[in-house]
């Protein structure tokens, strides 16, 4: 979707093309980590401390050392060039925050989802919210240090992905990795487009 394009006084330069991406995932997976990673501005984030009302709620298997959760969303920005600027939003992994989502969703490109394979099973709530609205998007095993690697492709048969579905590796704390991240998603969500406009023709 095109937020940034409007008249311009003649000799003026455009302004760049807006486009917005989700950043989604399971509890505790790296998103905000992502998002701060990656942003070229202080990113705005709506952390609440955990405390004991999330107490059998919120579950902690495998990430018992987190302190915060975001209960709206994460926001921030990457310049990708002189015509292109990404605006992210980092989505809340529980599911009683899921009614930001279909907010959050409208006019997005598409959507990094991250996975932890210690808790693989946390992003299947987020790959089937995309599937069945359609919304391209790409898994990224964020590579927790102690946690056991696999091949990609034992990745995409556990998450029972479509084979067109990019799987890629990433380290969500480096703005090197969460670039690349990126990158796969606008050309997986480019080639989508392409391929339903002459579905359409």
């Amino acid at each position: 979707m095109d937020y940034g394009r409007s008249e311009r006084p003649a000799g003026a330069a455009p302004l760049p093309t807006a486009i917005k991406i989700l950043i989604a995932g399971g509890f505790g997976v790296g998103k905000t980590t992502l998002v701060g990673a990656v942003s070229e501005t202080r990113p705005l984030r709506t952390e609440e401390v955990l405390t004991e009302t999330g107490v059998g709620i919120d579950d902690l298997s495998g990430v018992e050392g987190k302190k915060t959760t975001t209960v709206a969303m994460d926001f921030g920005r990457i310049t990708i060039s002189d015509d292109l600027v990404l605006y992210l939003f980092g989505t809340p992994g529980q599911d009683r925050f899921w009614f930001v989502w279909d907010e959050l969703s409208l006019g997005a490109l598409g959507a990094v989802v991250l996975a932890d394979t210690r808790r693989l099973a946390d992003c299947f709530p987020s790959i089937d919210y995309f599937e069945e609205r359609g919304t391209p998007f790409v898994v990224a095993v964020n590579c927790f240090e102690g946690a056991k690697r696999y091949q990609l492709d034992e990745v995409q048969t556990a998450l029972n992905l479509d084979p067109g579905v990019p799987v890629v590796l990433c380290d969500a704390r480096q703005r090197e990795s969460a670039k690349e991240v990126l990158i796969t998603l606008l050309e997986h969500a480019m080639k989508v487009r392409e391929q339903r406009r002459r579905a359409t023709d």
